[in-house]
Formats: structure tokens, sequence, C-alpha cells
């Protein structure tokens, strides 16, 4: 398929600021793939759907704080550092994004408001990445606790554009994250609440992690038309053993398995043995997922909505089936749903 299949007009009104009050009453937009229906319910709703044996697989990844602002050495001049993944927690490596990149040469030094934290460039990756090396003479607890005073939460300013503020830390985040490691929420995940997962549990369906530590080649702009020929950067993954006895016995019984978000879909189809199943694994994954895709593990989705010409759009378009889900998205800026990020929610069936 072609970029240009997946443009589509969305007002930037709808592009969702903030989220809703209540995490389960954002809008929910029901997909019957068999045979093409489109409901609109409240996210709460979603327990009607499924019962005994199904299993929700959800993303367990936690965000943390990476956007730093710091002062270049001599000039003071402010710069955003945005921090991507660490590279080696013994020297303190890190690959990072500047801005303005254009002020950052290697052997720069930053820093960072009256912490003793310092970093220094050491080389330049990209137009705007770099490689820095964090001096900080405390513990390795000490230096990620001032990594978390001092980052912002990392919303996408690109798309939400308003300062970030005190509420993003609590709610860019599910209510189940645990695996530190995530520089971008696993966005279906925000509108669980605990209070909806009991209401599962009470039902019989199983609710079981994985961890893939989503990075912002997730949301990395594509500029290639043959979209065979855009590559995704690689993302950390692990899939517990819990998890792959709990899939494949509901595959066995023919029970739903409902992947909560792309991220979750694209880490259980990175992982699937010679007879369909999901088999235990860990490691990195660049799994780029467009129509036509025919799916091994998952067979329900739980998503947000996307912007237009995104992969996260591609992956619902291929889950759902290209025609419907451009219909379905057509259909969500009629009705004024929310996207992105703080946005509604769809589930496929």
């Amino acid at each position: 398929m072609k970029l240009s299949d997946f443009k589509l007009d969305v007002p930037k009104k709808l592009i969702s600021l903030y989220p809703t009050d209540n995490r389960d009453e954002s809008r929910l937009m029901v997909v019957h793939r068999k045979t093409g229906e489109i409901e609109h319910r409240l996210f709460k709703d979603i327990i009607e759907y499924f019962g005994e044996g199904d299993v929700f697989v959800m993303n367990d990844t936690k965000v943390f704080p990476a956007r730093l602002y710091g002062n270049k050495e001599k000039t003071g001049a402010k710069i955003e550092v945005f921090l991507l993944r660490e590279l080696n927690p013994d020297l303190r490596l890190w690959d990072v994004l500047v801005d303005p990149a254009r002020k950052i040469r290697v052997g720069n030094k930053l820093y960072f408001g009256d912490s003793d934290l310092v970093a220094e460039v050491i080389d330049n990756t990209t137009s705007r990445g770099r490689t820095i090396r964090f001096l900080f003479d405390g513990s390795d607890e000490e230096f990620y606790k001032t990594i978390d005073t001092l980052g912002e939460t990392p919303l996408l300013k690109e798309f939400i554009e308003r300062k970030v503020e005190p509420e993003d830390r609590e709610r860019y985040q599910t209510i189940f994250a645990k695996n530190v490691g995530a520089v971008a929420a696993p966005t279906a995940g925000l509108h669980f609440t605990p209070h909806l997962l009991k209401r599962l549990e009470l039902k019989g369906v199983s609710v079981s992690p994985i961890t893939l530590h989503v990075g912002l080649g997730t949301f990395r702009q594509v500029d290639v038309e043959d979209l065979t020929k855009h590559k995704m950067d690689s993302e950390n993954y692990d899939i517990p053993e819990r998890t792959v006895e709990l899939v494949n016995e509901a595959l066995d019984n023919k029970k739903r398995v409902v992947a909560v978000g792309t991220t979750t879909l694209k880490t259980v189809e990175s992982s699937v043995t010679a007879n369909g199943r999901l088999k235990l694994s860990s490691g990195w994954t660049d799994k780029f997922i467009i129509p036509p895709y025919e799916f091994k593990i998952a067979n329900s989705l739980i998503t947000n909505f996307h912007l237009p010409e995104s992969t996260l759009l591609m992956t619902a378009a291929a889950f759902g089936g290209y025609d419907l889900i451009m219909k379905a998205y057509k259909e969500a800026v009629k009705e004024k749903y929310r996207f992105f990020s703080y946005g509604d929610a769809m589930l496929i069936l």
C-alpha cells in the first residue's frame, strides 16, 4: 500500500489536549469486521463484549519523564534534551534528541538546573540525535531519582499543543504501568480503571502483561510513498511465560485474545510459533504491520484514534480491514470523536 492511501482530513480541533475526567468514560467506537456494523458506546461498556476464558493482553511499560531542560556551558543557551534510550547504565550513556540541535556539538557540556547533573556530548547520531554521557557522582538510585525530579512528562508537543501540567504525570500513565522504559504511553491502556479491570475479572476474563518500551519511532513521520521501504525503529520487548500460557489456552479454546493497543499487537505478532501460537521470548522488534497482513495471535484489538498517515493507523487498518477502518475514521470525524493520545478508543472485533 501507499502512504497516500492513509490521507484523511482530521480537523485540528479533534486532537484532544486533555483526557476525559474519568478514564473509562471516553467514547468507544465498536467495529465489527464480519458485518461491517459500527456502534457508538462508552469505554466502560467494553465489558459487554467479553466473557469467560477471554484474555486481555496489556502493555505494562512505564513512561519516564524523558524531557529535560539544560543550559549549555559558557553561553547559558537553553537546550531541550529528550532521552530516547539508555545505551550503557554503567557509563550512563544515552541516545537523545536535542533542540536546537545546531547549537550542540561534540564536546559541549550541559548543566541541568541547580542539580549536580551534567552531561557531555560525545557523538552526533542524526541531525537532531546525539549520544551523551551523564556525569554524576551519586548512586544509580540517586541518578534515576534526579532524572525523575528534573524530567517532564514526554507529551508529544507537535500534536498536543499546550504546556505539560502536573496532572499529566498520572494521566499519561496506565494504571498497570510497571516496567520503566517508555518515552510515550501505550495509549489504548489509558482508558482502564481498577473498577473496570475488577469487573472483567468477575466475568472470567484474564488480564495478562507484555512489555514493549514505546519509542519515538512509533510516531516518526513516514516519508516514503512505498510503505515497504519504511523502516521502523527497534523497540525492546518481553513476553512472560504466564501470558504465553493464557493466550495459547484461549486460542486453543477459540476464545478472544484482545491486544490492548498496537504496541501489544506488534509484540505478540513478533513472537509466533510455526503452528500459530505465542512463544516465550524477549529482545528487540522493528515489526511494521500494514495491510494486507494475516494475524496469528490477536483476534480483537483496542486502539485509540490515530493521526492520518501514521504507522499506528496503518496497523489498525491491517487488523480491521483497510476499507472498513477508513470508513470508521471518516465516521469518527463526522461524529467528533477525540483523536490521539488523550482521545477516544476503538474496539475492533
